[in-house]
């Protein structure tokens, strides 16, 4: 009885060793470290939003049982060893296996790849990713040993600033404002006599009084043109003398009334510029073309026709019905001095205006208050400008856009956005509200309405190009804010080329911009000389930003961006 007991119990023995030897997970986990696996980025970085993680395994010749399943698992603990994201698993199966999965030749070995997203969170800055492997065979399963595969995230696009460009509504302002008044003096035929009456005609009367209301106003003549003609019938000679002595009657009749309105300049040599013309056969063409006259088409024909200008004149003197309407319809018009008269209306001085931006803003035109904020270094007189003008002229798109641009500048966000919203209804589509409009978006954390909103602005200048560049550093799109943010020397402007990989062009860029003194320029330009594998880039401009900022220390001792230098002795002491 004992024997037989003996004997089963050595009969299970061996059974059990027999099921242990021809089980494979032991082998496969004596073998795991064989198993080579990768992640990139490493560090891993954030884009966007958003983690992407693209782990990588290959697996050796005669490694994975043909029967066999392997559950690999990417897992990402903090430097606690704290689980902060277990993504999920890839199934890999030997090639005999039942069931889904990545098959892998137990011959040749495989690999496989695999891509996970997650969203970032500051708990993923200091990190440990492992791969976590469990292989099951026949309902058994086997936990290999966690493999190290990444540290850190990197999330230098963080740093970007909100130095959002908005955009004024220009002022249309002018110190002087140009002037002029033009009028016809009428003429008998074969007379260079200025007629009362013609100095009574409407045009004329308006010239006058342009003169004498100019002198009071203290308006700055800056000359007469006179351009006098003849009609074209009669001897061309005689005509151009005609038209000579007109321009000269014409200029005394002027002088008068610069006289009598005590003009001094209009006494200057060269004041006035005369000159006779000659016979208006120009004008008589286009006054045929305009008239209703029955053969006109006969007379513009002859007037192609012929270049000599006496035959021209015969022959449209032989068509003797029609030339007594030219005479009574045509020709009277064309006996003329044209009379234009040039000058300067001088503005406000900037003193002036800006004094009665305070007493009388009333009394100013809304190009003068536009202007007038222009003036001041001072956000609240630069407000009160606008805000005149948004009341005094409710229907100028400027004024609400431009009060919009001074709340945004004040961080007033929900004010600034009424202030867009009102000009946007004053005006639709416009480059500059819509400029604006984006970056409220922006800043309201719709990335997608701001985008459209810069994009349908980018007539409205670079500063619009700009606004998208930062869009382009949030969405992780580097190489498109380098583009956009091309030419500007900004911080942002110097993270965008560094993050599109340029450490050397960004260096540059935050040395030419405002903030190559602060604490982030500082650690940007830290950033730059870890990636250039510049220690003392790297150390000397640490020192610098914790000593204009000491909440940085706490920063880069967990900043992806200096792994490589953690543990060195000068880098760890300059952190404690």
């Amino acid at each position: 009885m004992k024997s037989l007991r003996l004997t089963t119990f050595v009969a299970a023995v061996i059974v059990s060793l027999g099921f242990w030897a021809c089980n494979p997970l032991n082998k496969m986990k004596k073998n795991a470290p064989t198993i080579t696996y990768d992640v990139t980025p490493d560090p891993l970085e954030m884009h966007g939003d958003t983690v992407i993680i693209t782990a990588t395994g290959k697996f050796p010749p005669k490694y994975f049982h043909k029967k066999a399943t392997v559950k690999v698992t990417p897992v990402i603990k903090d430097a606690s060893g704290n689980v902060v994201k277990e993504m999920d698993p890839i199934m890999l199966i030997g090639e005999d296996a039942d069931g889904d999965g990545q098959k892998i030749n137990f011959e040749k070995g495989g690999s496989y790849t695999y891509t996970t997203s997650v969203p970032y969170s500051e708990n993923l800055a200091d990190v440990l990713v492992y791969a976590k492997a469990e292989a099951i065979f026949k309902g058994k399963s086997k936990v290999f040993d966690e493999v190290e595969v990444g540290k850190g995230t990197i999330a230098t696009s963080l740093w970007v600033q909100s130095d959002d460009r908005p955009i004024l509504g220009k002022d249309e302002f002018k110190k002087v404002i140009p002037r002029s008044i033009s009028a016809d003096l009428h003429y008998l035929v074969n007379s260079s006599q200025v007629r009362n009456p013609e100095l009574r005609d409407e045009d004329m009367k308006a010239m006058m009084d342009f003169i004498s209301d100019g002198a009071e106003s203290g308006l700055v003549f800056k000359g007469v043109t006179i351009s006098a003609y003849a009609s074209p019938d009669g001897e061309i000679s005689l005509n151009e003398n005609l038209a000579n002595d007109r321009a000269s009657s014409a200029s005394k009749a002027l002088a008068r009334q610069f006289r009598r309105s005590k003009v001094e300049a209009a006494s200057a040599e060269g004041f006035m510029a005369l000159q006779g013309k000659g016979e208006d056969w120009d004008g008589f063409k286009k006054a045929m073309e305009m008239s209703s006259i029955q053969d006109k088409q006969l007379i513009i024909r002859v007037l192609k026709m012929y270049s000599d200008l006496n035959k021209r004149e015969e022959e449209i003197k032989n068509l003797a019905a029609t030339y007594t309407e030219i005479r009574e319809q045509i020709l009277p018009d064309l006996r003329r001095s044209q009379i234009t008269i040039n000058a300067e209306e001088q503005a406000r001085t900037d003193a002036e205006i800006t004094r009665l931006t305070k007493a009388a803003p009333d009394s100013l035109s809304v190009e003068e208050l536009l202007y007038a904020a222009t003036l001041t270094n001072d956000m609240g007189e630069k407000l009160a400008c606008y805000q005149n003008a948004s009341r005094l002229y409710p229907k100028d798109w400027r004024g609400p856009n431009n009060v919009g641009y001074i709340y945004l500048l004040q961080s007033k966000v929900s004010e600034a956005k009424a202030e867009f919203q009102k000009a946007a209804g004053l005006a639709s589509n416009n480059p500059v509200i819509n400029n604006n409009l984006g970056i409220i978006a922006r800043l309201e954390g719709d990335r997608a309405q701001a985008r459209q909103l810069l994009s349908s602005a980018t007539a409205a200048g670079n500063d619009v190009n700009y606004n998208l560049g930062i869009l382009d550093i949030i969405g992780g799109n580097y190489s498109s804010a380098v583009s956009n943010m091309s030419g500007a020397q900004t911080f942002n402007a110097a993270l965008a080329t560094l993050m599109s990989g340029n450490a050397d062009g960004a260096l540059n860029i935050v040395d030419q911009s405002d903030d190559k003194s602060t604490a982030a320029g500082y650690y940007l330009k830290a950033i730059a000389g870890a990636r250039k594998s510049n220690k003392d880039l790297v150390i000397n401009n640490l020192k610098a930003a914790f000593a204009k900022d000491a909440t940085l220390k706490a920063k880069a001792k967990v900043d992806a961006e200096f792994l490589a230098y953690r543990g060195d002795n000068d880098f760890d002491t300059l952190l404690n």
